[in-house]
């Protein structure tokens, strides 16, 4: 690519900057997880994914980095706006059904990185015999896929349960009827016969002044530096331990596929439980852990073969630990803003802030500092503990917020609270849900 991009001069700064223009855009579009609320949802990801798709294929036709980097840039744009399925779930969702949907999303990430590397392979021996550079024809066919699945989700992407056709009429009110009290504001709104979008600039704006939502941003911030870190340098970081690199390759798949199943199962304990704290601080434990392994065994106290099993072993935990967190994470914030305003406003706050982490994280593993990265995994490992220590923070003070509400409503300990009520409602196939419009409790 450096060849056919930069000609006999080369500098190595443009690939730098076609990297780090992606994230700026990406970043600073943030704030479109809003336009969830606003645009058909099955107009808006169609727009989305065809853009994404369209500008990731042409990134094959770039003549010279400027070009590739403004390309980058758009790429970021519809990146940004995809970030906000999570948002779009809790139009469908409870608010403790969150994790595990959101799991089944974001796990796609650790699915997809097992076969990326197998898949780039492959097409870049195939683009060795066609008269397309190998480069560009990796661009082309990662990208193109994406407009073909555009055309297929407007048809089959529903903008709420209403709207859904594979739910039969008794199903929808079902759903409508389950997911009253999530949305009380809304709801009353049009009710009353008003047209609302659902969203209040008020609420979205009430959010910066939320310490709720700073804390979870900062958690988010800390997880993705290493989120974004261990996926781009694992191979270069096996390769460094000695191996070759097809061997690296393949050793970078299975971490990726036990964090796919395990972030499931974590999601939907958490789901389960109703609980989100317990969970995260155990994963960012687990990954801080993980990575002080390999900073130990890399430092000059306690220094083992770059290539040694017990250092392949520690990425085990750290890759499970930061997936976990992060899926776990991403539900929280959602839970913990009341109605779709302060949810938008909160998870917008969140990618903005949290995005900004890698940023930092793909910095961290520079070729000068292998083979054991010692500062890298440091660095890491105390991101991840800190991110337990935030989570306990938060969790206390959640706690305290939700015992100002219980004094607030004259709780009494051992009686239905009005959520619950609500639930047994809907089963029981009544309405009668008016008390759930004050059974909004901080999920610990």
């Amino acid at each position: 690519m450096d060849d056919d991009l930069q000609g006999d001069v080369k500098d190595s700064g443009w690939y730098e900057w076609a990297l780090t223009a992606f994230y700026i855009s990406y970043i600073g579009f943030e704030w479109m997880a809003l336009l969830w609320k606003i645009v058909p949802p099955h107009i808006y990801i169609s727009v989305l994914v065809m853009s994404w798709g369209l500008t990731a294929s042409l990134q094959a036709v770039a003549l010279n980095y400027p070009m590739l980097i403004v390309l980058r840039g758009f790429l970021g744009i519809g990146e940004a706006g995809f970030t906000g399925v999570p948002f779009y779930l809790s139009f469908f969702f409870k608010r403790h059904e969150l994790a595990f949907r959101t799991a089944i999303f974001i796990s796609a990430a650790p699915l997809a990185t097992s076969f990326a590397s197998s898949l780039a392979w492959v097409i870049m021996r195939l683009g060795q015999n066609s008269p397309i550079a190998p480069w560009r024809l990796l661009f082309l066919v990662e990208g193109f896929p994406s407009v073909l699945i555009a055309a297929i989700a407007w048809q089959v992407i529903p903008d709420s349960p209403q709207t859904a056709s594979y739910l039969t009429t008794r199903e929808r009110k079902v759903a409508r009827l389950r997911l009253r009290h999530e949305n009380p504001s809304t709801r009353t709104s049009k009710e009353a016969g008003g047209k609302s979008s659902g969203l209040n600039a008020r609420e979205i704006f009430a959010v910066l002044t939320d310490p709720v939502a700073w804390l979870t941003a900062a958690i988010f911030f800390l997880t993705n530096m290493a989120y974004s870190s261990m996926p781009v340098f694992l191979p270069t970081i096996l390769t460094a331990m000695g191996h070759s690199a097809l061997s690296a390759q393949a050793l970078a798949a299975p971490p990726y596929l036990a964090s796919f199943f395990i972030v499931l199962s974590t999601a939907y304990a958490s789901d389960a439980g109703r609980s989100r704290s317990p969970w995260l601080i155990g994963s960012a434990i687990l990954s801080s852990l993980g990575y002080g392994a390999l900073a130990l065994t890399g430092s000059r106290f306690v220094r083992v073969d770059p290539g040694s099993l017990l250092r392949y072993l520690a990425v085990y935990p750290a890759t499970i630990g930061f997936f976990n967190v992060v899926v776990l994470t991403v539900a929280w914030s959602l839970n913990n803003q009341r109605g779709a305003s302060r949810q938008g406003g909160g998870f917008a706050l969140l990618q903005a802030v949290g995005q900004c982490g890698p940023l930092v994280g793909t910095r961290l593993y520079p070729d000068r500092e292998g083979p054991y990265y010692e500062r890298g995994m440091t660095v890491c490992a105390a991101a991840m503990l800190a991110v337990a220590v935030l989570a306990v923070v938060l969790r206390l003070y959640l706690r305290r917020l939700n015992r100002k509400l219980d004094e607030a409503e004259g709780h009494v300990d051992g009686i239905e609270g009005p959520e619950e009520e609500g639930e047994a409602l809907v089963a029981g196939g009544r309405v009668g849900l008016q008390q759930q419009d004050k059974a909004f409790r901080y999920l610990l």
